[in-house]
């Protein structure tokens, strides 16, 4: 493999499966770019049909990073790792572990230290937060919820073909974990990554403006906590995308600019 054109490693977020990746993989392959797109442990693979009732019921963020950093070091050479939603989340963590040749994380979940909420995040959140007993089980989504999580710039009829496709339940804990975060001592919190380290691999972070999961605002204090680090660090937001920016319509620019970014910044 050269340097212009090293491996992909793509990380899915909750109620999503890889197979939200399909586009990208198919993109990137031929791109030159060897592409994996691991499934969360107790997920579909993405070669396999998707079983949307398949779903890890207890499993953590800890274990989830620990399953994704084996699969990274597993492979000859570094790779770029994009994550999106509670995946962008675990790709900052990697990098933070000083694995991967650089990172981009898509509309991440929020690591210990950033701050920012909104009733939006809340809202998207709830039909697992309202029930502490949760934690320990998989909380499918409604069709209807993923219009608003997901694809709230798209049509009901257009947002519900997505969830057909691509839904599956989310384990609960990873929404307390990251909800608690900042109640839980930094050297215990499943979310905590070192925002001055020095020597971790170039990130971007991605926006969409129209996200009521994980807002624009919360994605760019995300980005700015990085401010004491001298790694190359960046922010991009993308107009008129909701969350599902991995699959909805646009999603090859998004890919592309990924892409791009990264090239340019580990030369």
């Amino acid at each position: 493999m050269s340097p212009s054109a090293p491996p992909i490693v793509l990380i899915h977020g909750l109620w999503l499966a890889p197979h939200s990746w399909r586009g990208w993989i198919d993109r990137y392959r031929a791109a030159g770019h060897t592409v994996h797109a691991p499934a969360w442990p107790g997920v579909s693979d993405v070669d396999e049909e998707l079983d949307h009732a398949k779903a890890p019921t207890d499993i953590g963020i800890a274990r989830a990073t620990d399953h994704f950093a084996a699969f990274v070091r597993a492979l000859p050479e570094p790779p770029i790792v994009i994550g999106h939603s509670m995946g962008g989340l675990i790709t900052q963590i990697l990098l933070d572990r000083g694995l991967g040749y650089a990172g981009v994380a898509i509309q991440p979940s929020r690591p210990r230290g950033v701050l920012r909420f909104s009733l939006s995040v809340l809202r998207s959140s709830w039909p697992v937060i309202r029930n502490p007993g949760n934690i320990a089980r998989a909380v499918p989504i409604s069709a209807a919820h993923f219009h608003y999580v997901f694809a709230n710039t798209s049509s009901r009829k257009e947002s519900d073909r997505f969830h057909e496709q691509l839904a599956i339940p989310a384990p609960g804990r990873p929404f307390f974990e990251v909800g608690l975060a900042e109640f839980t001592p930094k050297a215990r919190a499943p979310t905590a990554v070192d925002f001055a380290r020095n020597d971790r691999a170039p990130l971007l972070l991605v926006a969409g403006d129209h996200d009521n999961i994980m807002p624009e605002s919360m994605v760019y204090e995300n980005f700015a906590r990085y401010r004491r680090s001298p790694a190359p660090t960046d922010f991009k937001v993308f107009h008129h995308r909701p969350h599902l920016i991995t699959a909805i319509e646009g999603w090859e620019e998004v890919a592309d600019y990924a892409l791009t970014w990264t090239a340019r910044h580990t030369r």
